[in-house]
Formats: C-alpha cells, sequence, structure tokens
C-alpha cells in the first residue's frame, strides 16, 4: 500500500525509500542531536595538538585507489540507500558471492522509513524508531562506503565518489571500478522555479526535514507565548502552512492537528485558539490519485477538525513569513505564516542529468529520469553494465506522439481545425488507455488550474497558442490567456503531446513500485549470468511488470483512509487501526518493529515529547 508522497509503502513487505540529495534545501536551523558543526568534530577528551593534527591531515585515497577484483569477480556496484537500493540488498541472494563482488555507495549510511517521517515531525514516533543501519542490512553480502558519487564514466566503467563534506572531515574521494553499476540515488525536491521556496520553506523528505520541522513548530509556540508577543504575530507565528495536497502533505497536516490537539493545547491553552493549519493545493480536492470518495472523506475530516483546505490555488511566491497564492479566478492571497512545509513536486538527481549529458545522443530523452528498457537496463549504457531502479528511474514507453494525427481527429468534436481545452480533456482520457501518462493531464484537467500541474505543460501551451492568435507577448501573464476560449491547432498538438512524452513516467514514484523493482532486479541476477564482458540476451526472462496493492494515508483524530484494488475505498477508524498496524509491521528490522510500536503506546499513555532539544 501507498502511503505519504510520492512514496506509498507496499503491502505484505517493507519498502524502502530513495532520498533526496543531502543538501536538497538552503541552511536552517536544527535541532541539538542533528546539528551539522562547520568545524571538524572531536571528542572532548582529545588534547588540542591532536584536535590540530586531524584538522590538518589529508584523509583523501587516490582516486584509482580501488581496484577492480583480482579474483575474476564481477563488481556491482550499487549507488544510494533508500528504497529501491535496500529492497535490492535484502533480496539478494548470498550464493552469489561467489560470481560477484557487491558494493553499496551512499551518502548516508541508514535507511530511513519514510512513510513515518510525518508522525516523526509531530513526536508520535522518535527519530531512532525508524532508521536502521545500512551495514546492518548488507551483513556480510558486500561492502559498504558512506560517499556521495559525484560523477559516472559509462566508458571507463567507473564513478568518482567523496565521503560526505557534512561530515565534517576534509574531501576524501575515490575513483571506483565496476562491471555492473545499479543507480537508485532517487530524486530531489522541485521548487518549480517559485521564488523564495528554496529559502523559507522546510522541504518534506528525511530525517533532518523533519527534526526541523518539529523544531520550527516548538520554537513558534514559544515565542508566541511570550508576554511581549502582540496578537497579530502571535496568529502568525501559530499559523502552519503545507503546500501539497498529496498524502505527505494531508499526513503532514493531520500528524500536526493530532500534536495540537491532544498535547499542545495542554500545555499552551491560553494561545492555542490563535492556531491554524493550512494545506494549499492546485487541484479542488485533495488526495487526487485516490478515489473521490477518499478525497471528499479526507475533506469533512479536515473541516471538524479545523484544518483549512486552500483549493484550486497555486503558490505565486514565498517571503520569509508569507506564500502568496493565485486562485483560479486570478485573485492573490497571502498567507502569513510561522512554519511552512514544501510537500509537492519531485525533480531529477543532478547526478542523472549528467549522466544522460554523457551517454549516446538521442538514448535518454526524459526530462526528470533515466529511461530503462523493460528489464530495468539503462538505455545507451555500454554493454548493458547499468540498471537504474526508484525514483531516478523510468521504463520505456510507447510516446502518444506517434498517434498524434489519428488523436486530433478523434478529439475535433466541431471540426474546426482546433482542440479547446475540453476537447483535449476529453481526447487524452480517452488516449490514456492506450499511453497511460496522459491519464494524469486528463484528470487535472477537470479543475480549472489543472492545467498548471506537471509544470503548466498545459498550461503553457495554451497561452503560447491563444497569445500567437490574439497576437500579444505577454508571457509573465500568460495564466490569464488560459481559459475556455483557447485552443490547439494539429501543430500545436503535437507539441504539446511531444512535451508530455518527454516527461511521462511509466509508473508513479513511490516505495512499491521502488521496492518490487529492487527485488525483481535481484531475482535477475540470482537466474541469470548477467556478465559486463559480454553482452546478455533476456529472451526467457518476464520483463518488469508491477503490481499495485493500493494506498493508504494517515488523516488524523486516529482515522485513516485505504484505497484497495477490487475492495474499494475504506476510511475511518478501522481503517486507523490497519494503517497503524501495517506501519508498524512493515518496518525493515524486528527492532524497528517494536520501538515503533512502542513509541505509538508512549504517545497514547505519556504524550508527545515537545522539549525543545
Amino acid at each position: 500500500m501507498a502511503t505519504a508522497a510520492q512514496r506509498g509503502a507496499p503491502l505484505g513487505m517493507n519498502g524502502l525509500h530513495s532520498r533526496a540529495s543531502r543538501g536538497g534545501s538552503a541552511p536552517r536551523v536544527r535541532p541539538n542531536t542533528l546539528r551539522m558543526q562547520s568545524r571538524v568534530w572531536m571528542p572532548r577528551y582529545v588534547p588540542q595538538a591532536a584536535a590540530e593534527d586531524v584538522m590538518n591531515t589529508s584523509f583523501a585515497a587516490p582516486l584509482d585507489y580501488l581496484a577492480p577484483p583480482s579474483n575474476g569477480k564481477q563488481r556491482v556496484v550499487v549507488l544510494g540507500s533508500g528504497w529501491a537500493a535496500m529492497s535490492f540488498i535484502k533480496s539478494w541472494d548470498e550464493s552469489l558471492s561467489s560470481q560477484y563482488e557487491l558494493v553499496l555507495v551512499s551518502p548516508r549510511n541508514y535507511f530511513v522509513y519514510t512513510p513515518l517521517l510525518p508522525a516523526m515531525c509531530a513526536g508520535t514516533v522518535e527519530e531512532r524508531s525508524i532508521v536502521e543501519p545500512v551495514r546492518s542490512v548488507l551483513k556480510s553480502k558486500g561492502k559498504f562506503f558512506e560517499a556521495k558519487c559525484n560523477e559516472i564514466l559509462p566508458d571507463e566503467k567507473a564513478l568518482v565518489a567523496c565521503f560526505p563534506e557534512d561530515a565534517g572531515f576534509p574531501e576524501a574521494c575515490f575513483k571506483l571500478p565496476y562491471d555492473i553499476l545499479i543507480l537508485s540515488v532517487g530524486c530531489v525536491n522541485n521548487t518549480f522555479g517559485i521564488e523564495g521556496v528554496e529559502e523559507h520553506t522546510t522541504f518534506f523528505k528525511t530525517v533532518e526535514d523533519a527534526a526541523r520541522l518539529r523544531l520550527r513548530v516548538s520554537e513558534c509556540f514559544e515565542r508566541a507565548a511570550l508576554p511581549t508577543t502582540t496578537k497579530e504575530e502571535r496568529q502568525k507565528l501559530l499559523s502552519i502552512v503545507i503546500v501539497g495536497g498529496g498524502p505527505t502533505g494531508v499526513e503532514v497536516a493531520a500528524e500536526l492537528y493530532d500534536l495540537i490537539e491532544n498535547d499542545l493545547s495542554k500545555l499552551y491553552p491560553d494561545i492555542v485558539s490563535d492556531v491554524k493549519i493550512r494545506v494549499v493545493e492546485l487541484m479542488d480536492h485533495v488526495l487526487s490519485t485516490y478515489d473521490r470518495a477518499i478525497s471528499n472523506y479526507t475533506a469533512d475530516v479536515f473541516k471538524r477538525n479545523g484544518i483549512e483546505l486552500v483549493l484550486n490555488s497555486r503558490v505565486s511566491s514565498v517571503s520569509s513569513d508569507c506564500v502568496t497564492t493565485v486562485d483560479k479566478e486570478g485573485l492573490e492571497t497571502r498567507i502569513p505564516f510561522g512554519a511552512c512545509v514544501w510537500a509537492t513536486g519531485i525533480a531529477m538527481n543532478p547526478l542523472v542529468k549528467d549522466l544522460q549529458g554523457v551517454l549516446p545522443e538521442g538514448s535518454q530523452t526524459h526530462f526528470r529520469s533515466i529511461v530503462t528498457d523493460e528489464y530495468l537496463r539503462v538505455r545507451g549504457a555500454p554493454d548493458g553494465s547499468m540498471f537504474a531502479i526508484g525514483d531516478a528511474a523510468t521504463i520505456e514507453q510507447q510516446k502518444a506522439l506517434d498517434k498524434a494525427d489519428e488523436l486530433f481527429i478523434k478529439g475535433d468534436a466541431d471540426g474546426n481545425g482546433r482542440l479547446s481545452m475540453k476537447e483535449l480533456a476529453a481526447v487524452l482520457n480517452e488516449a490514456s488507455k492506450e499511453f497511460p501518462h496522459l491519464a494524469e493531464h486528463a484528470r487535472f484537467l477537470e479543475s480549472k488550474t489543472g492545467a498548471f500541474r506537471m509544470g503548466g505543460i498545459v498550461a503553457k501551451a495554451f497561452a503560447s497558442a491563444n497569445m500567437s492568435v490574439a497576437g500579444t507577448v505577454d508571457e509573465e501573464m500568460y495564466s490569464r490567456y488560459v481559459n475556455e476560449d483557447a485552443s490547439l491547432d494539429r501543430e500545436q498538438f503535437m507539441e504539446l503531446l511531444q512535451t508530455i512524452d518527454s516527461g511521462l513516467r511509466a509508473l508513479p514514484a513511490t516505495a512499491q513500485v521502488a521496492k518490487q523493482e529492487g527485488d525483481y532486479l535481484a531475482e535477475l541476477f540470482a537466474s541469470q549470468d548477467i556478465s559486463a564482458s559480454k553482452p546478455f540476451t533476456l529472451a526467457n526472462t518476464k520483463p518488469f511488470e508491477y503490481v499495485h496493492k493500493g494506498s493508504l494515508a494517515y488523516v488524523g483524530s486516529d482515522q485513516a483512509v485505504m484505497d484497495v484494488p477490487i475492495v474499494g475505498p475504506v476510511m475511518g477508524y478501522f481503517a486507523g487501526l490497519a494503517w497503524r498496524g501495517f506501519e508498524t509491521f512493515s518496518q525493515i528490522s524486528t527492532r524497528n518493529q517494536i520501538l515503533v510500536a512502542t513509541d505509538w503506546a508512549r504517545s497514547k499513555i505519556f504524550g508527545r515529547d515537545t522539549s525543545r532539544v
């Protein structure tokens, strides 16, 4: 089942989530337990002279430090320690050690169970309960290097990696040859180029992000409780804005509501009435990928709990204390905040983008992911020596542009040689039966602001077409031209399809997909003689096939929603119990299962820890 963000944990087995880059946001204040010092860290008992020796010592190894295996084994290098990579490691057959040397490279030495990050930001579960050391999962299957891959050299079959800079040591880089590379580096946060997002919001993809939000909420309440704080300032400090009405945004809002209702209301009785939680969503309903009955139920729960849904609105800018939104009528609204969470959008990892640039021309045309074949092999990689799994990858699909003429004729209902917004939505919806990647655009076009989803691809196409007809070039205000009177001619429709095709994802960026891809690839290695020294064929091997097992999300007040195939939508307290049990037993280890279960009980009996530490 899927839960939270672009993720959704899979049913019946642990999924493992890929993380964005280590520094996905501008520097922000961190809690003491996570604060990265600008100087090299030293134990208190180390003499000053010894500390200076460490500071002045270079730990950098030669780039040719790690030679290829001398025992005839094929070196398999895995990049990443998230959902897909760790699923692959867990499913890796130890008997393959006689044939392969397994090496895992990641800038973090732990896995984090990301579906419970919203619970962590509210103190319902603790940080250490949802993380597991990479080495505990890898065990004797292979080697692990805590390092960030900075460059992939496909022609040399090597990569350059460096020890993470934020660890406080001098840089230490090395060159690692590989025979087979498995790319599982995930995606990064997408700001869509909106002013102020990077500087003034809290992203929500990592443990550090969740801890930062937890600290920020604590700071806002303490500052609001001061006798010198005016009512206007207090209302601003206690305003929490969450941008994104998907599973992540909904769960963050729900967990923060529980924290405030069950715990902070008792600790700050004089100011709790000024608290306001808002969720900003571009569509006319939250949880747009779920059954519509689930979206309506979630809206009802939020309404009863006093959580405001700002629908049909897009963020135009963010300042240090205010979010500016624009609704479907073009009306601007300024929403003051003490804390703002950015829980929408993913973008291509810079490492993937660099790799696309060095692979053969024409082999990689996707602007969000690395393209693979149906066996998860990277297109254009020499000798089939590279695989890609998880959020960083997408499987190549048939392109809608190939049937653009046929689709245009079907869509042009009135025969005027142009497609209106309504006609476009209808033809995309019909074509999505053959080209699934069109379904998301068709669904978004049901709302007036839906054309601005997916980076505004549809909006820009209509605006461009309408402006050319009107003879104006006012690109800054292109949104005014996206209306019922706008239309596309055949050439403009083909350009739109080409743009959509270039960004299509065959499968959603969720943990279910990543987990199944990791399992499939591990099974592939166990069943096939995969060697980079000779081309291999997979004629008798089944291609990867994704099986969707459902989605779920927590909506607050011990209630949850579940969208299960065949069964349909399940909502309410029973779903809440199922969600809690599922998230507990889906942990990567027994240790984590016990810790999470203990945290649920602790928060219910003793309340959440609100200490600012």
